[in-house]
């Protein structure tokens, strides 16, 4: 019988053999054919961890807490019973990957911050991110698109942020509006998506190609670049995707290490989730701007 896991793109099956240690390849592969559980966060701004385990309790729905952050729940019932509840849809929390929690939570947003989210829709971290700053200082949520702007504020508004201004326009030139003004900056970028496929929705792999990859490189590059333009000397830059691909990632950070050559330096070692039963694969890389970036005329 054929392996589930061979209706991925042969081409992607082949490019994930030199990804993915050998010991670690066909525990990726399954992975890529089974149901994860839903996972979400509770929304801090509108209750606490204590209300919505009641809530849970009440409608017997089956969780555990998860060990990525506090306030993170595996649930283990139907999706739909969470769909059903009054509090899904008062916004009492969010149904999110653990993975995609990673970045804001590397991030680490205080309160009072000004804060960039430099391709925010549909604003999965960005209200991830005003819950962290108890919805004080300032975030600004970019997007291109303005269809996507439109269920970004929709989130905001369910979610209660308050402390979000949202800016539809290319991430590319947004150092220019402001240059080196906020104090961190989250890229989770346009990827290929890699981290996110399943043989159970084939829609998720349907567009992947090596020829898309070469694109978003480039479009990565050049949102990584804005946003650290657009952070102050001293600040953070949080850039992250849900692929495995390295071109993608570990190569976009060694680009702007050249590119900004002793004005940009790494934190930590990146972190690589491989995807598994549970989570989605994911790449987060932590940056500090050790220098400014603008050219001295514009300043």
């Amino acid at each position: 019988m054929k392996e589930p896991w061979r209706q991925l793109p042969e081409a992607f099956l082949e490019r994930l053999k030199l990804i993915v240690p050998p010991e670690k390849l066909n525990e990726v592969l399954l992975a890529y054919t089974i149901q994860k559980p839903t996972t979400l966060r509770v929304n801090t701004l509108k209750t606490t961890v204590d209300v919505v385990k009641k809530i849970f309790d009440d409608a017997h729905i089956q969780y555990e807490q998860s060990d990525i952050s506090p306030i993170s729940f595996i649930v283990r019932s139907e999706k739909r019973a969470l769909l059903d509840l009054p509090a899904y849809t008062d916004g009492l929390f969010y149904i999110q990957s653990l993975s995609s929690q990673l970045p804001a939570l590397q991030l680490d947003p205080q309160k009072d911050e000004k804060i960039l989210d430099i391709a925010a829709a549909p604003g999965s971290k960005t209200t991830q991110i005003a819950a962290i700053m108890e919805n004080t200082g300032e975030i600004v949520a970019n997007d291109n698109s303005r269809i996507r702007g439109y269920k970004l504020e929709a989130n905001l508004k369910n979610q209660g942020v308050t402390n979000t201004r949202i800016i539809i326009s290319a991430g590319q030139s947004i150092w220019e509006t402001f240059p080196e003004y906020f104090d961190k900056a989250l890229v989770d970028a346009p990827c290929s998506m890699e981290g996110t496929f399943t043989t159970t929705n084939p829609k998720t792999y349907e567009h992947w190609s090596p020829k898309e990859i070469k694109e978003l490189v480039q479009r990565q590059r050049w949102l990584l670049r804005s946003a650290i333009s657009a952070t102050k000397t001293g600040g953070t830059i949080v850039y992250s995707t849900c692929t495995l691909e390295p071109s993608e990632n570990e190569q976009v950070i060694d680009w702007i290490l050249k590119k900004e050559k002793g004005k940009v330096e790494l934190t930590e070692t990146p972190t690589r989730i491989l995807p598994s039963d549970l989570m989605e694969g994911f790449f987060v890389a932590k940056l500090k701007k050790v220098a400014s970036t603008i050219p001295s005329v514009l300043r």
